[in-house]
């Protein structure tokens, strides 16, 4: 009687990578880590399960319908759909174990259970810094987050890049000044703006009974464009009558000045008036990323200041500034457009391959390689040279390294660069210093 075999699949909107490529994703992820921790940010995990009425205390509509939520005995539950909402529910818990301003990144996976589409996920990882306040939190703050996403995409080999800022304080001011009820309504509808175009946000405007002539005004406000000076100065000249706006076009001008301080390069930010971020709880600077060669990709990091981070557990104030980078999206992207490639299979710098009788000894040698930091594999299976050779050139391990009875007796290794097919003889302590 034969055995049913079930075929091997995954779910739609599930990434899941060959080892070339998890290499490279975790190259990323390592690279983000190091630039948050090099600015003081303190690793967090939080579970990725928590109780659904913490999730959901503040949201509704299309976030309750993408939550994966489910019974367990007695207690509803739900996977987080990202990372700020838990840790909003962490702060308010751990409230007085911590120090403020608390200083925190999280990377983690989160879960949303929307259509899939390409380069969409309905698992993935986000990479998120945030600082919060206890009460107040300077402006500087603000600043300091944009210095951030410039370090980390320069550690990402990027140099070409534009983080977009404007504040949220101007936009709802202005519309203000317009007579405008539902200014939500229309940052979401504006939030739009790069993937439908101007016909369809000003038809999607006009169907929310905004008269003609206000949406010329909202389309010609968004439109100013200009170097940073020009923006600000234009900003400066608006007669408004909100003291919203003032406040806005204030924070945006000192944000710029500590931007400036903090030695982010002209060149890598611009003021954008038309970047409205349509979530409703960001209240100061708010922040998008392009790759200026790779426009179609979108925004690949984004976030800004809020001033109720967690309202619905606590009534301490608590307002904080962050951003989050979706990593599993930026990766398939960069990858699809050819911008990142793998190189190899394996962490193994160094393989080692054994002749008869010479097994214990090269198990000696690729200790010391691990002592020196090299990442050293040892063949341990047997089989002709060639095959053994074929393995590292499979997974791109750059050198390998044969040890017969001639390298135990004088002590001196042959290795081999797999790239170049060269060979040498070299003393173990010199090897870390050839292959720089």
């Amino acid at each position: 009687m034969s055995k049913n075999i079930t075929t091997p699949s995954i779910l739609p909107g599930f990434m899941e990578l060959l080892p070339a490529d998890q290499l490279l994703f975790n190259d990323l992820l390592d690279k983000i880590r190091k630039t948050y921790e090099k600015f003081g940010f303190i690793p967090l995990d939080t579970p990725m399960i928590e109780k659904s009425e913490i999730l959901l205390a503040k949201s509704g509509g299309d976030t309750e319908k993408q939550i994966y939520r489910f019974q367990k005995g007695d207690n509803d539950l739900s996977l987080r759909f990202d990372l700020t909402v838990p840790l909003a529910r962490y702060v308010a818990q751990h409230f007085g174990e911590l120090t403020f301003p608390f200083r925190r990144y999280h990377i983690g996976k989160v879960f949303r259970g929307e259509r899939p589409q390409r380069g969409r996920f309905r698992e993935f990882y986000q990479c998120d810094i945030d600082i919060i306040g206890s009460e107040t939190l300077s402006i500087i703050n603000e600043a300091e987050i944009l210095s951030v996403i410039h370090e980390t995409f320069l550690a990402l080999g990027f140099q070409n890049f534009t983080i977009r800022i404007n504040n949220r304080k101007i936009l709802n001011g202005f519309y203000e000044g317009l007579g405008i009820v539902d200014k939500g309504g229309v940052l979401r509808v504006l939030d739009k703006l790069d993937k439908i175009g101007v016909d369809a946000i000003k038809k999607e405007l006009s169907e929310m009974a905004i008269a003609c002539d206000v949406i010329d005004k909202i389309m010609d406000f968004v439109a100013i464009t200009g170097d940073k000076q020009d923006i600000l100065n234009t900003l400066l000249a608006i007669d408004s009558d909100s003291e919203m706006f003032k406040l806005g076009v204030q924070e945006l001008q000192e944000v710029c000045g500590y931007i400036d301080a903090f030695g982010v390069p002209s060149e890598n930010y611009a003021i954008d008036l038309s970047i409205a971020r349509g979530l409703d709880y960001y209240t100061g600077t708010i922040y998008e990323t392009v790759l200026n060669d790779y426009p179609s990709i979108g925004s690949v990091c984004s976030g800004g200041r809020y001033d109720a981070l967690a309202e619905s557990y606590t009534k301490q104030k608590l307002p904080g500034v962050g951003i989050s980078i979706g990593l599993t999206r930026l990766f398939y992207q960069l990858k699809e457009a050819g911008i990142i490639k793998a190189s190899k299979a394996t962490p193994t710098d160094i393989l080692i391959i054994p002749m008869q009788g010479a097994m214990p000894y090269a198990l000696q040698v690729a200790s010391k390689l691990r002592g020196q930091d090299i990442p050293t594999e040892v063949y341990l299976n047997e089989g002709k040279l060639k095959k053994q050779f074929g393995y590292a050139d499979k997974l791109g391990i750059p050198y390998c390294i044969v040890i017969g009875e001639e390298e135990m007796q004088t002590g001196l290794l042959t290795m081999k660069n797999m790239q170049t097919g060269t060979q040498e003889k070299v003393n173990i302590d010199s090897i870390g210093a050839l292959m720089k």
